[in-house]
């Protein structure tokens, strides 16, 4: 299962063996490919030009363009669902002040040290949740000011773990 939103329109898309269910309503459409990422549309005997502008696998943000009318739709899958709920899902967003527990759990396993330069992405620890081992990564560049927390220690949600 799919979920994907256009302008704060939120709509769930499955797909079966046969059909595209969207809010679990199938999806009676037709498409042909016209050439490279130009396509036509029939749905409700009604045909539609759609032209796919860009893929950002990275972000999941597809633009189209439907019937030349801009048109941007965001994915998520079941992982960006399941993150989304645990409050994981706008990590990447923060500034490199602080990390955080995400969720109550062990410190598996801790990559950086006190001083050590990082850079956005950086995997700086290591937690263990839900009988999963989850890499935190830097939320942005900086240097390590002072970690918190020591190897095999519970943490609870929300503890600061990593200072920058």
């Amino acid at each position: 299962m799919y979920s994907a939103s256009i302008k704060n329109s939120v709509f769930e898309v499955e797909k079966s063996k046969e059909h595209f269910l969207v809010n679990g309503n199938v999806l009676d459409w037709t498409i042909s490919k016209v050439r490279d990422r130009h396509f036509l549309v029939i749905f409700k005997e009604q045909s539609y030009n759609l032209e796919v502008v860009e893929v950002n696998t990275q972000s999941k943000l597809v633009k189209l363009k439907l019937n030349n009318k801009p048109c941007e739709i965001q994915l998520k899958d079941k992982f960006d669902l399941l993150l989304e709920k645990l409050g994981m899902n706008n990590l990447q967003h923060q500034v490199a002040k602080d990390i955080k527990a995400p969720m109550p759990g062990l410190i598996f396993d801790i990559k950086v040290s006190e001083g050590q330069e990082v850079k956005k992405g950086d995997a700086v620890l290591i937690l263990e949740a839900m009988k999963m081992e989850n890499i935190l990564k830097s939320p942005g560049d900086g240097i390590i000011k002072s970690i918190k927390v020591k190897k095999g220690e519970s943490v609870e949600k929300n503890q600061v773990l990593i200072q920058f």
